[in-house]
Formats: structure tokens, sequence, C-alpha cells
């Protein structure tokens, strides 16, 4: 079965850097667009960056251009989002996720951002 599973969230300060990662398994990693989504309580999930299936073309929010980068490394099936300049305003719960036919999504790792 299809399984995502985050980590790598914690508590930073504003202007630190985190890195996210998300291990999947259960289906082939290698043929499938990845993306990163970000909720904090009373919002809609949004979507922070995608990246496709070899990599060749990523997908930023407007909010992080310049401070996320997001890669994968399809050889150890992982999708990264690498988050530097970290806000006060980044802080929610991130979450991996692809569709094959259907939509899944990994448990969210926590991002809390503040001095």
């Amino acid at each position: 079965q299809v399984q995502l599973v985050e980590s790598g969230g914690g508590l930073v300060q504003p202007g630190g850097s985190l890195r996210l990662s998300c291990a999947a398994s259960g289906f082939t990693f290698s043929g499938y667009t990845m993306s990163w989504y970000r909720q904090v309580p009373g919002r809609e999930r949004e979507l922070v960056a995608r990246i496709t299936s070899a990599g060749g073309v990523t997908t930023y929010a407007d909010s992080v251009k310049g401070r996320f980068t997001i890669s994968r490394d399809n050889a150890k099936n992982m999708v990264y989002l690498q988050m530097s300049s970290l806000k006060t305003e980044d802080t929610a719960v991130y979450y991996c996720y692809t569709r094959i036919i259907v939509q899944y999504w990994g448990q969210g790792t926590q991002v809390t951002v503040s001095s």
C-alpha cells in the first residue's frame, strides 16, 4: 500500500532553516509528481511546492519562492523540502502528497517558527 512518512519538523527561530523529508513506499516513486502542502488551524491546506517525476520542473507558492527548495532522490524514494529564512507565518503542519488515481497524504510534521 502507498505510504508517505514525513520527518524533520520542529521548532526553529525566525530566519532559521529546516529540512523536511518524506519517505515514500508502495508505488513506483520515480513515475509520479510529488508535492508538499501545509495547513494551519482554521485555514485550507495550501500547496507549498511541487516537483515532477524526474525532477525537471518545480513549482512554488509565491510566499515561499526564493526561500524553499523542493528536491527528490528517486533512487531512495525520498522527497525533500529545504526551508530557509523561515518566518513566523511559515508555522504549519507540512504534508507530503501524491496522486495515483486517488490522493495520498502523509501524517504531517509540525513546523513552528517562533522566537
